[in-house]
Order: structure tokens, then sequence, then C-alpha cells
């Protein structure tokens, strides 16, 4: 009997020392997962951001990293014009860039999914404005001569989806250009009722006092989609798009890369005269004064993951179904989308 206690007792201190051995092996564990993380390596990112509003969110990084204040060395271009972004993305000149939303599945296209979208940086930037005080609704642009830019690009296609399913006929749309000549005629007064993007918006509410805000555009978008098939969808202007193989050869990174300028857009929307200060000194906005302006209008926005693909994939497919050509000829398959 005495033998067989004697048993249990060392049975039960081994068991004893087995468990409490077990707590450090658990502790180990986890101090490797933070060593890994620690470990990320910084990578240095070529970026290319566009003048105007799809540029104002890098604002902030773009300052913190001429001070070496960022996790990654950043090597930024402003390019004045769309296609100077697109073409570098595509030959490897930049590992991101900021650009229209409708560009991104037509680099996609064009170079048979070389490129993915990360992340929705700007939503509705497009208003009616009016030189005189008659239109309150959509409705009220029955009957109007309206004058435009951006034709054969999201602004046109945005527009007329919002005219057509209000059942809104204007008498004419007439198209400019280029947005900076609508404005000027808007600023003289020479056009009645125009569609402008910012910051041309501000640039005219600050050069003629007899010009106002006759509708938000965005907000017209989110009431053309109620109830329908494309309900959740945003009048998306501006994204991020990345290298798909400079993406995965370097993911820690990239995503660190994420969450820097998720951090820049959060400063540039909640600091608008500090921001708004470096937009100039970027060379993204002329003026710090009509940045300051233009920014709360612009809906500069950090959306990734499900909430981007919800928000911008029915978006596409409006623009797919007003013209193929404005997203490259052929809506995106799922690897299309970067997911951290």
């Amino acid at each position: 009997m005495k033998k067989f206690l004697a048993v249990i007792l060392s049975a039960a201190m081994c068991f004893g020392a087995l468990t409490a051995c077990a707590k450090p092996a658990e502790d180990t564990t986890e101090k490797t997962e933070v060593t890994d993380m620690a470990e990320v390596e910084p990578v240095n990112i070529n970026m290319a951001v566009l003048k105007g509003p799809t540029g104002i969110g890098a604002a902030k990084l773009i300052n913190d990293s001429t001070a070496g204040e960022t996790f990654n060395t950043y090597n930024f271009t402003v390019c004045a014009a769309p296609d100077e972004a697109m073409a570098g993305i595509i030959s490897g000149e930049f590992d991101v860039a900021a650009v229209a939303s409708n560009l991104a599945p037509t680099i996609y296209n064009k170079t048979e999914g070389k490129i993915q979208i990360a992340a929705l940086n700007t939503l509705g930037i497009l208003y009616v404005v009016e030189n005189g005080d008659t239109i309150k609704s959509i409705e009220d642009l029955n009957g109007v001569d309206v004058v435009s830019s951006g034709q054969g690009s999201t602004v046109e296609y945005a527009t007329n989806f919002i005219l057509e399913t209000a059942s809104v006929t204007p008498a004419s749309i007439e198209y400019r250009t280029e947005h900076g000549e609508l404005a000027a005629e808007l600023a003289a007064g020479t056009v009645k009722v125009g569609i402008v993007p910012e910051p041309h918006l501000t640039s005219v509410l600050m050069n003629n006092p007899d010009a106002r805000v006759a509708l938000n555009l965005t907000e017209e978008w989110d009431k053309a989609v109620k109830g329908t098939e494309y309900e959740g969808s945003a009048l998306t202007m501006g994204c991020i798009v990345v290298n798909k193989e400079f993406a995965a050869n370097n993911k820690a990174a990239f995503d660190k890369f994420l969450e820097e300028y998720k951090a820049s857009i959060e400063f540039v929307n909640s600091n608008v005269a500090d921001a708004s200060a470096m937009v100039e000194a970027a060379g993204i906005m002329p003026k710090a004064a009509v940045a300051a302006k233009a920014i709360p209008n612009c809906n500069i926005v950090y959306i990734d993951g499900e909430e981007m693909v919800s928000t911008v994939e029915p978006f596409f497919n409006i623009l797919f179904n007003a013209n193929p050509k404005s997203v490259g000829g052929a809506l995106p398959d799922e690897e299309f989308y970067y997911a951290k």
C-alpha cells in the first residue's frame, strides 16, 4: 500500500512539474511573435500622386518622409497628368500610385493583372454651380443648358447615371476640354449652370460672389443608388494602386505604408490649416489658401479591405454599363483587390 501511494505521489509531482514547465513555453511563443513583427524590414517605395484631390491625402506622409520620420523610405513624384502616373505604374517606375478610380481597372486590364487596388482615397468631388438661384433640386435641371468638363470620363458617366435615374433631361450638356476653362467661365459669369470638381469649385466661389453651390452630386449619387442593385456604392473618384509583384514581395512593409497613408489622411481631415500648407509645399495644389477651402469638399477618405470592395465594385459596374472602355474593356476579377 505504501509503495502504491508513493507511486501516486510521484506521478502527481511529475504532472505538476510538467504543467509548470508548459507556461514558459507559451511565453516564449508570444515573445517570438512580437520579435517577428519587430523584424519587418522597411523598404524604399517609389510613389506617384496626382495634383488635386487624389493627391491631397498624401500631404502629411510626404512631409514626414522629407523629415525622415516614416517607417519606409519614400520617393514621391507629383504628376500633373493622369497619363504620367499611369505610364509610370505600368512601366514599373512607380511601385504605388494615387490615381483616378476608373484608371485602376483600366491599368489592371492593360497589364493583364499586374497591379491591384489597395484602398480608396477620394469620394465625390463633383458639384453643380449656378450663377443664380433657381436650381434647388436635381429635377430643376430639366430643360436647362448645362456645361461640364471631363467628357468620356467618370464625370460624364456619373452625371448621366444620376440624371437618368432621376428621369431628368437637361436642354443640353456642353463639354469643355479642361476643368479650368469651365471654372474661368463660371467665375466670369458667362456660364450660368456648370458641373465642376474640387478644387475648381473653390476657385469659382473665391472669384465670383454671385456663384453658389446648387447641388452636391455625391448626395445625388447616394439618392440614385438607394434601393437599387448598386446600393452601398459611392461616387468613387480616387484610389491607391500597387504593383502586384511589389506588394507580394514586400507585404509587411506595404501594409505598414497603408497604415502611414491612413494616418496621413486622418491628419489632413482633422488639421486642415496645417495640411493645406503641406499640400502647397508638396506641389499638390499651388496655394494653401485654396487648399484650406477645398479640402472639406474633397471627401478625402481611407477605405480598404471588404468595405473597399463593396463600395467600389458596383461603381465599376455602373461605369462598365455606361461604357466598357471606361474601365478598360472588362470588369476586374477578385485578384484585382488587395487584401492585407
